[in-house]
């Protein structure tokens, strides 16, 4: 019995080292993020737009610039993929928070390789906020708010 009792402590305290394990909604939201960079990785104007949620509320805030709805998010990126635009997100510290079925709030710091036409490219780190909507077609951004803090605890 004394064993017995050892081997579920050691147990619950391996549990309480291990993190939660993750709800089949947030393995849906990491595999749409996966796939929202992969999109802007390859400058596919076509499938970010499709990622986008279709409303003029969806919202892009960055460089002190809001970008409302999809359109404008698409043409900003269009503009900026003349130059280089690259994005490395740090999964090992992607963070996503469920507010219900259908809404996610995700953080993750991505490392910014991006640089005008002809001139060298910088990489900057910033994280990334996202809000994330789920339709009856699947996940879709509803807005993007990069943080020059990258050292969110």
């Amino acid at each position: 019995m004394k064993h017995c009792a050892l081997a579920v402590g050691a147990l619950f305290s391996l549990l309480a080292l291990t993190p939660a394990f993750a709800t089949p909604q947030e393995d849906e939201t990491r595999a749409f993020f996966t796939r929202f960079v992969a999109a802007q990785n390859a400058h596919d104007l076509t499938r970010i737009r499709a990622m986008l949620w279709d409303s003029p509320k969806m919202l892009w805030f960055a460089r002190g610039e809001a970008n409302w709805g999809p359109d404008a998010v698409v043409s900003k990126l269009k503009e900026y993929y003349k130059g280089t635009w690259q994005l490395q997100p740090d999964m090992s510290h992607f963070s996503v928070v469920m507010l219900n079925d259908d809404v996610a709030q995700l953080m993750v710091p991505v490392a910014f390789t991006r640089g005008h036409p002809g001139e060298a490219a910088q990489v900057d780190t910033f994280l990334i906020s996202q809000t994330l909507l789920k339709g009856k077609d699947g996940w879709h951004v509803a807005s993007i708010m990069p943080l020059a803090d990258t050292h969110f605890k």
